[in-house]
């Protein structure tokens, strides 16, 4: 397709140079031409007839030669045809002959018409053309050479492009939302790549907003299923095996039996859809900023209520001023709930809690005491990942996971208030964190030896410690 480009532009312009050599030697044969004609005009003698045609200049071949004198002055290549239509004409004319063409000039004289025929050989009227033809194929052959790599570069792009676009749209077939392409190659496929990239976008948001909220709907119904359980732990014993019963207490317990069955299986599938709802916003959405203060007021609004109705005394303390922490909301929140509802899960109604936040030294402080019984084994409690009680162990693994994500800690200690306390250390997004106390963060002293903890265990209640 180059090539026969090429040639269209090419072929004309070498018609037009070989046109031109070809005119400029018949110009020449007329030069010549005239200077035989004028002397004809002046004389027919053969002596200077013969002076002009060697004034003409040209070899044996091309000297110009004079027909229809007493006697001619050489032998012509033109036929009598030729000479004939010339005489008739009374004009002059260019005649293809063997080897070349040849020009006729007609010359009146008298009564009869001379005609000087001057030869042009074809050396001189193809003059050149062998160098002509050969500038004219490297002109061709650069031009073809030049649109091959033209063509080559543009088809690189786009082939680039368009494989871009595949490998984009294959990435997002194989569920791959944050793939994107860079908008290269022509016009028409740079604007695919940038609705590409648009449609990727939307359909990411999509997805994130869609799993926040399925993250956050199952936070909304694990707080109102605690009641529904802790409600149902109020009623009375669902055991038929003791005792006699009649069919309506038969019926009676076996009901409360199912409730309590069903808000354990439901309790069991939210935490699944928690966990499984967190790890995929977490991925997708990366690390985000909430309000520590903001979302521990929030939570301690429906935990308030909830201690009213269980004659629960509790305190908020730290939680007046904006305190950021590189977690997203709805994953504190959980923590959050989920600590606190151990605390309703595993202590008696009317046990008093509190709830801390602090900030100091690098990291961000949550702590949790209460005045139940406590935990007896704090180093298995945050290790195991998994209940004994038979529930899926989310309690303190959520709170771990989420100080985790925020490049924090979690510890259990004995609380002020005698049972246990649970403290969510989060690194501090505005300060440099460093090592330090992490008790010390919510305002207690740090024990400074072995023997003043003893001390203190011993002053421990002494009551049944509970798991959590």
């Amino acid at each position: 397709m180059c090539a026969l480009v090429a040639l269209a532009f090419l072929l004309p312009l070498a018609v037009s140079l070989g046109d031109r050599v070809r005119a400029e030697a018949i110009a020449d044969a007329a030069r010549r031409s005239a200077l035989v004609t004028g002397a004809l005009a002046v004389s027919t003698e053969p002596a200077a007839v013969e002076r002009a045609v060697a004034a003409s200049g040209g070899d044996e071949t091309t000297r110009p030669v004079v027909h229809g004198l007493d006697a001619d002055s050489g032998t012509g290549r033109a036929t009598a045809a030729d000479l004939d239509r010339a005489r008739a004409e009374k004009r002059s004319v260019v005649v293809e002959v063997s080897g070349g063409a040849a020009r006729l000039d007609p010359v009146v004289l008298g009564d009869r018409v001379a005609v000087v025929e001057v030869f042009v050989p074809d050396a001189a009227l193809n003059r050149g053309s062998g160098l002509r033809w050969l500038l004219l194929g490297a002109v061709a052959a650069a031009l073809v050479g030049s649109a091959v790599v033209v063509v080559d570069r543009v088809a690189t792009r786009t082939v680039f492009a368009t494989r871009g676009l595949i490998d984009g749209a294959l990435a997002v077939g194989d569920g791959d939302l944050a793939a994107r392409v860079e908008p290269t190659g022509p016009r028409e496929l740079a604007e695919a790549g940038h609705a590409f990239n648009q449609m990727a976008e939307r359909l990411d948001a999509a997805r994130t907003d869609e799993r926040e909220l399925v993250a956050d709907l199952s936070h909304r119904l694990r707080t109102p299923l605690t009641v529904l359980r802790l409600d149902a732990e109020a009623l009375e014993s669902d055991d038929t095996s003791v005792g006699t019963f009649s069919q309506a207490e038969l019926d009676h317990r076996r009901g409360i039996r199912r409730i309590r069955q069903a808000i354990v299986t439901l309790e069991g599938e939210i935490d699944v859809l928690i966990k499984t709802t967190r790890k995929a916003v977490t991925h997708d959405a990366g690390p985000a900023m909430c309000d520590v203060s903001e979302v521990v007021r929030d939570r301690m609004v429906f935990w308030s209520a909830l201690a009213g109705d269980q004659n629960r005394p509790h305190r908020v303390s730290g939680a007046q001023l904006r305190i950021p922490a590189p977690v997203p909301r709805a994953e504190l929140a959980a923590a959050l709930d989920a600590v606190i509802g151990n605390v309703f899960r595993y202590t008696p109604q009317g046990t008093a809690f509190e709830v801390a936040v602090s900030r100091r030294d690098g990291y961000v402080a949550i702590r949790i005491d209460d005045a139940g019984p406590g935990i007896a084994d704090p180093d298995r409690a945050l290790r195991r990942g998994a209940s004994d009680r038979g529930s899926t162990g989310l309690g303190l693994d959520i709170a771990k996971r989420v100080a985790m994500q925020a490049n924090g800690s979690v510890s259990i200690d004995r609380a002020q208030l005698g049972g246990a306390s649970v403290v969510m250390l989060l690194a501090d997004p505005e300060a440099t964190p460093r090592q330090v106390n992490r008790f010390g963060l919510v305002g207690r002293m740090a024990r400074d030896s072995r023997d003043q903890k003893s001390a203190e265990r011993r002053r421990w209640p002494r009551r049944r410690p509970t798991d959590r």
